[in-house]
Formats: structure tokens, C-alpha cells, sequence
């Protein structure tokens, strides 16, 4: 009996322990449930505030709020634009000309409708002079739509009629793109239209004939090489169809889900809610096509969380920013550039991707390190268990969220064309959101999708509309092969000097202007430079891409630094000055890849991409190490500078400077190292 009793005691005791331990799991559990909720809705800056500071630092959010039937006409017409660009994805494009001149049509109709003249004008009505220029932009298109025939016919031969048509055209494209971008682009498009028609004025190997105004007007407007050319083409078939599967994925709820997920995964880590928000927008960038968005997107989460926990609000905001103009280097979307920029260097889509991914990758791993550097030097924690979500039961619930993503880079990788990619991962996107009823999407949701997509192409229409006034331009007057020959003179057939002058142009046009327009100027100009003076195709064109994209952060116009500082109150230059600082790596890796060209998968080895990533990474992790101050020590700002030129070294080709720069690097290593076995003896001692 006692023996009976005493297997009853110790069955009874099991049972509580076991008990005991699913209540602690359940308890967990309950910790990581409420610490996402503390993640995605508590330090979540309300929307009024997004808004407001995206509205600043992007126009695209300063549209005006219709509503009442004249609101829902106006969506019907971005849901029937939506339609028209599915359609051709499913049974084929129209002529070059209808499917061109109908998506500038459908733009410009939206953007004088939606976009008032200045920002800030009422926003809930639309004035008379406004539904002109938007009936007349529609009317410009429907030209084009209903004489393309003979338009095609007397091309060189165009008839007054077809002259009026195309200055108002151009008019109204300049005008439209202001409303939306910014004055930039437009001053620069129109340097160019004056440089087109007093060209004879100009100095040395600018000058140029000069041409009369009908006839530049009709080369703008009629012919398929200025507005209706390459810009506009891959718009109205690849971009558009990629920014409405943006659309859904984040309808989905993915952007939410992809911010916790990385915040479970790294929030824990040294500085780790910093190294979240580096993670998140890597991902985020995927399905984002801009940096004032991406940061602001998901810097409403990260930048308040930061603050929290003590971080300086000019390091939340800079981080946020780093990373999210970083989210535009990501494959597959790439700030929409990437499909431009197929059509300019003749290269498949899928190459484009595969050869922006090294250099992504190196990116990120350099704003990674300074994250990690500056948390070290300034004793930044990371988040306690009880506040970080759980990673695995958000991947357990919400797994099926990146399934489109992945869909859509099977099908570009299995040799789909990208716009049918984009038609498939759209419908993917859809069917995946029915796996659970809180992500699941209504019919009306799905409408209000195109509705929405269709508007967050208008900034991208626009500028590709306005940047192909500029390659139209270049074309004309033959100004891309006098401006090589200017770089070359300049620079004395120098490929560094060269670079040096063309990452120069590509930050000051960048300044204000989207990345998409400053590609296709950068593209058309200073990349055959680059090209002629033996870098590979893919490497010119990945380099002037990356140094338009920073200057998002390059001070004194750094959008998105600005806009991160809007959400942390912090100073608006300091905040840009420090992400300049945290996103180094972003003025080092075009140089790494167009040295390296094996880091863009050109005449690439396994041994020597090897090599290269080595010493890419060395390299940079001793710059990191120059510009913190910081290596596993503070250190003075000699060994910043010996630390510096080591990884300097290491970025020129060529074994001798390889194997300098390891040596320097090394033993600068040792020496800390040195230094800092000695200050902890020092001090035991002391304390002894």
C-alpha cells in the first residue's frame, strides 16, 4: 500500500510540474503576445502624424481628399486605368503609341484632378482651371490614340494641328510632374528644352545647331524617342503592374507582419531595436519603391521604439533612414528602376536582380556594422525577451505572407516574362490572403487595391514622362556623346576621376529628384562614360543608380533623413549628417562592384567572388571601425585614419594593395587589442 501510495504522490507531483510548466509556456506566451501588440500598435506614431510628415517630404501625399460622387468617379477612372494595364499583362500590349499615349493620358487626367497647384490650396475640391488641364491632358492623349496611323504616315511632315497638340503636351507633362515631384526634374527638363533650341549659344563641345521650337515639340510628343519613349514604355507595362502587387502585399498586412517578425529575430541583439529597423526595411524594400515612404512606413514603428529605450533621437531617425533608402537597392522592385534600366543596358530582368544582390547584400551588412560599432561605443541595449515578439509563432501564423514574393521571383527566375510575373503575383497575393480571415481580402478591398496602385504610379509615371523629355534632348542634339567626351577630357581617360565626376553629378541631381528620373538621366549620360573607360555595363549603370539613390540622405537635401526626423523630433540636418554617417557603405560599394566586377556577377569565379566578398567585407568593417571611432575600444582619430586607409586599400584590385591592407588592418588590430589588455590590467590593478 505505501508503495501504491508513494507512485500516486510521485504521479501527482509529476502532473503539477508538468502543469506548471504549460502554464510558464502559456504565460510566455502571453508576454510575446502582448509585447507584438506593444510593437504594432503602442509605439506606432498615429496616422494624422504620418501624413502630415510624409506629406512634407513627399508630394506624392499631398493629394486632395475627394469624397461624395466625385471622389468615387475619380477612383473608377484610376480602377479602369488599372484594368486597361491588366489586360494588356494578360492578352498583349497595344501598338506602341495607343499603350504609351493612353497610360501618360490616364496620369495627367488623375494628377491635375488629385494634385492641386500648391500644397497648400483646399484639398477637397477640385477648381475650374484644374478639370481643363486634366480634360486637355486626356485630350492630348486621345490625339495620339485616334491618329496614330497617320501620325506614323507623315512622321518629319507633322501638320500644325500636330504642333499645338505637342506643346501642350509638353506643357502639361512639365506641370503635371511639378504637382507631383517636386521642381526639380521640371528645371532640369526644361534646361534641357532651352538648351535644345538656343544650343548654338552654348560654349565648346556643348553647341549644337539649335532647333525650332515645332520641331522639338513634335520630337517630344509624336515620336516614341523623348516622352513616349523607353521610360514611359516600361512604365505602362513593368512598373505599373509591380507597384499594384506593392499595393496588395501591403493590404495583406505583410509590412506589419515583416517590421515584428525582424524585431523578434534581432531586437534582442546589442543596439538590437536599431538592428530591427535595418532588418525590416532590407525586406520592406522589396515591396516599397521609395524612401520618404519606406521610412516613414515603417520609422513609425521602429523610430518611437528606439526612443523608448534611450536611444538619441538623431540615431533612431538616421537608422530608419539609412535603412530605408537602402529598401530602394533591393531586388525585385528596386525603386521601379531596375526595369528602366533593363532596357538601357539590353539585360534580362532576372540578370538585373541576381547582380543588384551582392551589392545589396553589402549594403546593408555596411549599415549593419555601423549600427553595431555606434551601439557598442555607446552602450545601446537591446529589448528584454518579455518585450520582443515571438518569432515563431508570428512565422507559424503568418508564413504564407511572403509566398508571393517568392512566387514572383520563381516565375522571373523560370523565364516568365515580368509583366506576367507581376499578373500572377497579384492573383497570388489575393488567394494567399483567404488562408486566414483576419488578412483575408474583401471584393471591395481587392477594388480599392487597383484604386490605390493605380495612384501610387502616378509619381513614377510622370517622372519617367518628364525624364524622357530629357533623353529625347540628349538624342536629339547628340549631347550624350559631347558630354562622354567632356568626362573623358576631364578626367584624362582617369576611371577614377571619372567615377569621382559622375557620382558627383548623380548626388546633386538627386537631390529632389526621383530616383526613377535620375536614373534615366544618369543612364542616358554619364554611364556610356563609365562604359567607354572599360567598366563593365551593369556596374556603370548599378553606380550612378546607387549614388542617385543616397542622395536621400546625403545632406543638405537628405527626404528621407528629414522625414525620420519629423517622426523623432530630432534636427533635421543632424539626423541626415548621422545617416550619412551610418549608410558609409553606400559611398563605398559602387566603387567595390565597379573594381570588383565579379561582385555584379561578371566574369565571376567562385574563388575570386570569394576573394573579392572578403576583402570587400574587411574592408569595410575597418572604415565602419574610422568613422565610429570604435573597435571593440574608442579610438583616436589617428588610428580612425589608419584604420580608414587600410580598408581603403583593400577596395583598389590588385594583390599588392590587398595584402597592404590586411597588414595595416592587422596589425592596427593588435595594437588595440594590445592597448586594451594593458588599460584592464591598469585596472585590476588599481582596484587591487
Amino acid at each position: 500500500m505505501s508503495n501504491d501510495q508513494s507512485n500516486k504522490d510521485e504521479k501527482v507531483i509529476k502532473e503539477e510540474k508538468e502543469q506548471d510548466t504549460i502554464n510558464t509556456q502559456e504565460s510566455q506566451k502571453q508576454d510575446f503576445v502582448e509585447s507584438e501588440e506593444s510593437i504594432l500598435d503602442k509605439q506606432v506614431i498615429d496616422e494624422e502624424q504620418m501624413a502630415e510628415v510624409a506629406a512634407k517630404y513627399d508630394r506624392e501625399f499631398t493629394a486632395r481628399k475627394l469624397k461624395g460622387i466625385l471622389g468615387k468617379a475619380i477612383s473608377l477612372v484610376a480602377i479602369v486605368w488599372a484594368f486597361v494595364q491588366l489586360y494588356t499583362a494578360l492578352f498583349g500590349v497595344f501598338p506602341t503609341t495607343i499603350q504609351r499615349g493612353q497610360h501618360v493620358g490616364f496620369a495627367l487626367f488623375l494628377v491635375y484632378v488629385l494634385y492641386p497647384f500648391k500644397r497648400s490650396m483646399r484639398n477637397d475640391k477640385v477648381p475650374f482651371y484644374d478639370w481643363i488641364l486634366a480634360f486637355a491632358g486626356a485630350y492630348v492623349a486621345l490625339y495620339h490614340l485616334l491618329n496614330y496611323r497617320d501620325i506614323i504616315h507623315r512622321a518629319g511632315a507633322y501638320t500644325q494641328m500636330d504642333v499645338i497638340v505637342s506643346v501642350v503636351a509638353v506643357l502639361l507633362v512639365l506641370e503635371a510632374t511639378r504637382r507631383i515631384a517636386g521642381p526639380v526634374l521640371v528645371c532640369v527638363a526644361s534646361f534641357f528644352l532651352i538648351y535644345a533650341f538656343i544650343g548654338h549659344t552654348f560654349p565648346g563641345f556643348m553647341s549644337h545647331r539649335g532647333y525650332a521650337i515645332p520641331r522639338i515639340a513634335t520630337y517630344m510628343w509624336m515620336s516614341t524617342e523623348a516622352i513616349l519613349g523607353i521610360p514611359i514604355g516600361v512604365s505602362s507595362t513593368f512598373i505599373f503592374l509591380f507597384l499594384i502587387f506593392a499595393t496588395f502585399l501591403k493590404k495583406t498586412g505583410i509590412g506589419d507582419w515583416l517590421t515584428a517578425l525582424a524585431m523578434g529575430v534581432a531586437g534582442g541583439l546589442t543596439g538590437g531595436p536599431a538592428k530591427a529597423a535595418v532588418i525590416a526595411s532590407a525586406t520592406q524594400g522589396t515591396i516599397s519603391g521609395s524612401s520618404v515612404a519606406n521610412t516613414v512606413g515603417t520609422g513609425s514603428v521602429t523610430i518611437p521604439l528606439m526612443k523608448s529605450i534611450g536611444y538619441r533621437p538623431e540615431f533612431a531617425a538616421a537608422t530608419e533612414a539609412a535603412a530605408s533608402t537602402g529598401g530602394q537597392l533591393m531586388p525585385p522592385v528596386m525603386g521601379a528602376a531596375a526595369f528602366i534600366m533593363t532596357e538601357f543596358t539590353n539585360l534580362p530582368y532576372i540578370t538585373i536582380a541576381l547582380s543588384a544582390a551582392i551589392p545589396a547584400a553589402l549594403y546593408f551588412t555596411g549599415v549593419f556594422m555601423m549600427v553595431h560599432l555606434e551601439a557598442k561605443k555607446t552602450g545601446l541595449r537591446g529589448l528584454t525577451r518579455a518585450e520582443l515578439p515571438n518569432p515563431f509563432k508570428l512565422l507559424k501564423e503568418k508564413w504564407f505572407l511572403s509566398l508571393p514574393i517568392f512566387v514572383i521571383m520563381y516565375l522571373l527566375v523560370g523565364g516568365y516574362t515580368p509583366m506576367r510575373a507581376a499578373l500572377f503575383a497579384i492573383v497570388s497575393a489575393i488567394l494567399v490572403s483567404y488562408i486566414r480571415k483576419d488578412t483575408r481580402l474583401k471584393p471591395i478591398e481587392i477594388i480599392e487595391g487597383l484604386d490605390e496602385g493605380a495612384r501610387s504610379a502616378l509619381p513614377v509615371v510622370m517622372a519617367c514622362a518628364t525624364a524622357g523629355i530629357i533623353v529625347g534632348i540628349v538624342t536629339l542634339t547628340g549631347l550624350g556623346v559631347k558630354f562622354s567626351t567632356g568626362i573623358l577630357i576631364l578626367s584624362g581617360g582617369n576611371v577614377y576621376l571619372a567615377m569621382l565626376f559622375t557620382m558627383f553629378a548623380s548626388i546633386i541631381l538627386g537631390m529632389g529628384m526621383p530616383t526613377t528620373a535620375n536614373y534615366i538621366v544618369q543612364a542616358t549620360i554619364a554611364a556610356p562614360v563609365l562604359v567607354e573607360l572599360g567598366i563593365p555595363v551593369i556596374a556603370a549603370h548599378l553606380f550612378v543608380f546607387y549614388f542617385g539613390i543616397i542622395a536621400d540622405i546625403t545632406p543638405p537635401v537628405a527626404l528621407a533623413a528629414f522625414a525620420g526626423s519629423g517622426i523623432a523630433g530630432s534636427n533635421p540636418f543632424k539626423t541626415g549628417v548621422q545617416a550619412s554617417k551610418l549608410a558609409f557603405a553606400a559611398y563605398l560599394v559602387p566603387y567595390i562592384f565597379a573594381t570588383h566586377p565579379m561582385l555584379v556577377l561578371v566574369d565571376w569565379t567562385p574563388a575570386a567572388l570569394i576573394m573579392s566578398l572578403a576583402t570587400a567585407l574587411i574592408g569595410m568593417y575597418a572604415i565602419a571601425s574610422g568613422v565610429s571611432g570604435f573597435m571593440n575600444t574608442k579610438i583616436n582619430g589617428v588610428m580612425r585614419l589608419i584604420l580608414s586607409a587600410g580598408g581603403l586599400m583593400l577596395i583598389v584590385p590588385g594583390n599588392t594593395t590587398n595584402i597592404g591592407g590586411i597588414a595595416i588592418i592587422g596589425l592596427a588590430f593588435l595594437f588595440l587589442k594590445y592597448k586594451e589588455k594593458k588599460e584592464a590590467e591598469k585596472s585590476e590593478a588599481t582596484s587591487a
